[in-house]
């Protein structure tokens, strides 16, 4: 079992037997890190959820792992020294050895493309309602009261 703290540049690797007995501990370049997996026997990736988290668990699935993730809410409370990205990956492989630990499924490509959409008009929304909301304030500095929401009526 391979817990990964996957960071921006370095990623911390701990690989334990289901038992617990650590096996190795690496610190790895972003580049490294698909090569030195690729030569490890295949085994459970355990991957803490995070943005990026589904695109690797799609590429260590491709190396021929087998890959789970788990929410980083169940991560925190295994963490048992100071919080840093070794103490994580080590609380990775931990939580993940629970028999009740409940797993998340990493997001398909076409998954990752809705959200992007969903996210990208929520923010056309908030920008639109903040854009309403200035001009309604600066209309009614001069005078001009409009009712509240973008929506205009006719008469």
């Amino acid at each position: 079992m391979t817990g990964v703290d996957l960071a921006k540049n370095v990623f911390q690797v701990h690989g334990a037997l289901r038992t617990g007995e650590v096996q190795f501990r690496m610190k790895l370049a972003r580049a490294q890190c698909l090569a030195v997996m690729g030569q490890q026997g295949s085994c459970i990736v355990i991957l803490e959820a995070c943005g990026s988290a589904s695109c690797w668990a799609h590429q260590m699935a491709a190396i021929g792992h087998q890959v789970k993730l788990v929410a980083p809410q169940y991560v925190r409370p295994f963490v048992k020294r100071q919080k840093n990205d070794a103490a994580d990956a080590e609380a990775i492989v931990i939580a993940a050895r629970q028999p009740e630990m409940r797993f998340v499924d990493p997001k398909s490509v076409e998954q990752q493309s809705r959200a992007a959409v969903f996210r990208s008009r929520e923010r056309l929304v908030y920008q639109r309602t903040a854009d309403v909301n200035a001009l309604r304030a600066l209309l009614h500095e001069h005078g001009h009261v409009f009712p509240a929401g973008s929506a205009t009526s006719t008469a």
